[in-house]
């Protein structure tokens, strides 16, 4: 179902132009407009999923070949020496269009570092505690 308020839902489904680079019958994927490097795109479904909380098994089934089959495409036309795949879900982990979507970003060499962070240290039973907590969730 498509959510009628929703951007990415209206650039998914051909309501607002995009440079689209692939579609088929539950995806279009498109360059991204402020991208992080050249050939930066997005995966979108053309249904709407706040997040990949409530994507569909079958939609999910499908997102990550589908973006190993961009990134390979990407390293083949523009030459990157690989790619990034970022999914964020919810506000605080950068998602700012409420609309499942993957970015799938081509890195070249001697390019900016993104996505990376420094090792943090936990305590073994500081480990073993949240480790417990989210297996219960399970």
């Amino acid at each position: 179902m498509k959510d009628k308020d929703c951007i990415f839902c209206k650039i998914a489904n051909g309501e607002i132009p995009s440079a689209t680079i692939y579609e088929d019958e539950d995806f279009r994927v498109i360059l991204d407009l402020g991208p992080a490097s050249r050939g930066h795109a997005l995966i979108l479904p053309k249904e709407h999923f706040k997040d990949v909380c409530e994507l569909d098994e079958k939609v999910a089934a499908r997102v990550l070949p589908l973006a190993a089959k961009i990134g390979a495409a990407m390293k083949d036309a523009l030459g990157c020496a690989g790619f990034n795949l970022v999914q964020n879900n919810g506000a605080e982990a950068g998602q700012t269009v409420f609309h499942f979507h993957v970015h799938v970003i081509p890195r070249y060499a001697g390019g900016p570092e993104m996505v990376t962070w420094e090792p943090g240290k936990m305590a073994s039973e500081e480990l073993a505690e949240t480790a417990a907590r989210i297996e219960a969730a399970l």
